[in-house]
């Protein structure tokens, strides 16, 4: 990995992900390669919290066609980062509830 901005994706933003943050979980596209102690680091650098715990789900892209064209959707792994008890929430997800 070359930086830690280059492991976290983005956050997801879904109704379901948005309900996690009252319980200190919150959701990120990472990347494909990255494993579960990079993306603990990436979280508690960029955020400035502490993290618990890290749980991953890889998702493979799906079949879609267009008319007569075939292709696939991209492939990409999901994070859902658990903060410890006494840690400050991220302020991105925050605003949002």
């Amino acid at each position: 990995m070359k930086s830690v901005y280059d492991v976290i994706r983005r956050p997801i933003v879904t109704e379901r992900s948005v309900e996690g943050a009252s319980e200190h979980k919150y959701t990120f596209e990472v990347a494909r390669e990255a494993n579960k102690i990079e993306i603990k680091k990436a979280v508690e650098e960029i955020f400035g919290v502490d993290v618990e715990s890290v749980h991953t789900m890889n998702y493979d892209g799906k079949a879609r066609r267009q008319g007569y064209t075939h292709g696939r959707t991209s492939a990409w792994k999901k994070a859902i980062v658990t903060l410890k008890e006494g840690s400050k929430g991220i302020e991105f997800f925050e605003s949002l509830t």
